[in-house]
């Protein structure tokens, strides 16, 4: 569509009726025919009505016969029949335009595609919508079923948090503030997996085999509430596997936990092993040693959370009326008892030889309600590495906190390695355990969840409603953003919902998703996101021009950043050329009203709760 030079009018739209031609497989191929004049100028846009009963997949438009060759214009969408949805679909060809730059044939379409993403914000979403817009987490909950499986709502001043996509559904009768949790959860139709990614990732399935896999493992225990009896029950998991209830879809465990579970094909019985840990295979009690509990801090789970001591004593940020003395247990005196022979502790600080997992402001608040619940326990917790000369840690200790807690005192307590006393050293081994499930529960609580997918949500809310897809900017982004929206919605159903997967394996239990609230508040920053910055503001890099990279690794045996980095250096440099492409000066980006009120809306609604803090403003 174009506009007349002479009326300033736009030229009248070109018809036609696609017949369906052919067919192979699953595709289905259409034809028209266009007769287009020759002072129409270029095809900016496609206008697609689907006259059938149901919706259709459309693929590409293919033109051919053109003075200037064959036009493809790709589509990926799914298209609604016109009876659930008068509007025409618009789909432009496949050149970038910034919007100053944009043909003024299709000024308007432009703007039209987008007002129709944003929606109006009323009523409840449908499953051929395709509208984008925000809302709070006050879906995870479920108390209109049981009053006990009522949960905080995530978003505002009391608990911040990301926004996710707006749905619609009705209130819950018993808690106005809650979303109801009827049905289906909505995304917006293209944010949908396709048949092929549907049929390798069900949250119902998901669902079943967690379920089905604590039964089996109940069966195994002596006693539930303790667990493996024996340390040959667990190593039975990997040789001997273990029964599960028959479930509806053969295959299904090899397509969703490939690198966890793995069938025993020669048996007609349901039975299932983990894959063995290669660790394991190497050294049967690996898991026990000191130094894998501190190579995995750098190369196991979650690498996200290690940091440099930067100041001592180490001192909590918490209210002391509340939760005691702020400085640390972990004196002088102990970690110089770990590293004599090596240095002072001055000295290891000025070197930066110091290092350490610190979760114990984020989880010593929880400790009280979580030991509250039947089965579980939580502990504040510190944990202290020294970097040896060989360029390995060494655990030097770990602090446990319980708050004041039914008239007893604060209690905390400094673990060391030890080799002699029987008692310590399973004390030591027990502290280490206590460590491991808080960095766990940090590794997919926040590294993946919160970090990956929940912060990236707005992101991809805000490219949808505020840059068209003629943008540069949005075709960049596009491809990475994909299922994501499907996958965080089948988090809420069934992974992070009350009473799901993460609280039925994490010790926080139902109060694990406040604490990834909690974690967002005092840690997330917009300007902390990219890998050297979180590395920097954690004290493993510091800038050095003559360094790969341009950083210096505080660690230099650190894969997580060693290979991170490899990968950052190689999308920086091929997203800065992209960029530069369509920038060639800051003014451009300056007077891009798109990417403007793109950016200014990731900040002030989609992180609102953040719009203020440091690396918030622009």
């Amino acid at each position: 569509m174009f506009v007349d030079k002479e009326t300033g009018k736009e030229k009248e739209t070109i018809k036609g009726y696609a017949h369906r031609s052919s067919q192979e497989k699953d595709e289905v191929k259409y034809d028209c025919d266009f007769k287009i004049p020759k002072d129409f100028g270029g095809i900016g846009a496609v206008l697609v009505e689907n006259e059938h009963h149901n919706e259709m997949y459309l693929k590409s438009i293919v033109f051919d016969g053109l003075a200037q060759g064959v036009l493809n214009v790709t589509c990926n969408s799914w298209v609604a029949p016109k009876s659930d949805n008068s509007e025409k679909r618009i789909f432009f060809t496949n050149k970038s335009y910034l919007p100053c730059q944009t043909p003024s044939g299709l000024t308007g379409l432009r703007k039209k595609e987008l007002e129709n993403l944003r929606g109006n914000g009323q009523g409840e979403r449908k499953t051929n919508d395709r509208i984008y817009d925000y809302d709070v987490y006050n879906d995870l909950g479920d108390p209109d079923s049981k009053p006990e499986l009522k949960r905080s709502v995530l978003g505002g001043k009391q608990h911040p948090y990301p926004r996710r996509c707006r749905t619609g559904r009705p209130h819950c009768k018993t808690d106005p503030s809650s979303e109801s949790r009827s049905g289906s959860i909505y995304v917006p139709r293209d944010e949908a997996f396709s048949e092929v990614k549907l049929l390798t990732f069900s949250a119902t399935t998901a669902d079943q085999v967690v379920h089905a896999l604590f039964q089996s493992l109940d069966t195994i225990f002596v006693d539930p509430d303790l667990g493996f009896a024996t340390f040959t029950d667990i190593e039975s998991l990997f040789n001997e596997g273990i029964h599960v209830p028959p479930l509806s879809k053969n295959g299904f465990l090899k397509d969703l936990f490939p690198r966890i579970l793995k069938s025993i094909a020669d048996t007609q019985e349901e039975v299932i092993r983990f894959d063995t840990p290669k660790t394991f295979e190497r050294d049967r009690f690996s898991w026990f040693r000191d130094e894998e509990f501190a190579r995995q801090t750098l190369a196991g789970m979650n690498p996200y959370s290690i940091q440099l001591v930067k100041e001592w004593p180490l001192m909590s940020k918490l209210n002391p009326e509340i939760y005691g003395a702020p400085e640390s247990a972990i004196t002088t005196e102990v970690v110089e008892q770990q590293i004599k022979g090596f240095m002072t502790l001055e000295e290891a600080l000025r070197q930066k030889k110091l290092f350490m997992l610190d979760y114990h402001d984020l989880l010593l608040p929880y400790v009280k309600k979580v030991r509250e619940i039947k089965g579980t326990t939580l502990y504040g917790s510190r944990t202290l590495f020294f970097l040896t000369p060989d360029g390995t840690l060494m655990p030097l200790a770990i602090e446990l906190t319980r708050p004041p807690l039914d008239g007893k005192p604060l209690w905390r307590q400094v673990f060391t390695p030890s080799s002699c006393d029987a008692t310590a050293c399973w004390l030591w081994r027990l502290a280490k355990t206590h460590v491991l499930a808080h960095d766990s529960g940090h590794h997919e609580l926040i590294s993946h969840w919160l970090r990956t997918h929940c912060a990236t949500e707005p992101y991809i809310i805000a490219t949808n409603r505020q840059l068209s897809a003629l943008h540069p900017i949005y075709r960049l982004l596009h491809p990475h953003f994909r299922y994501t929206m499907e996958i965080n919605a089948l988090a809420r159903e069934a992974l992070i919902n009350a009473n799901g997967i993460i609280e039925s394996s994490f010790s926080p239990a139902k109060y694990s998703m406040e604490i990834s609230s909690v974690a967002y508040d005092q840690q997330w920053q917009f300007d902390l996101q990219a890998l050297p910055a979180d590395l920097i503001s954690r004290g493993m890099a510091v800038e050095d021009s003559t360094a790969p990279h341009g950083l210096k690794l505080t660690i230099e045996d650190y894969p997580f950043a060693n290979d991170g980095l490899l990968l950052w250096d190689a999308i920086r440099q091929w997203v800065t050329e992209y960029v530069k492409h369509y920038y060639p000066d800051e003014g451009l980006v300056k007077s891009d009203e798109e990417l403007q009120a793109w950016w200014t809306e990731i900040r002030t609604v989609g992180h609102a709760d953040k719009k203020d803090a440091h690396g918030g403003r622009c």
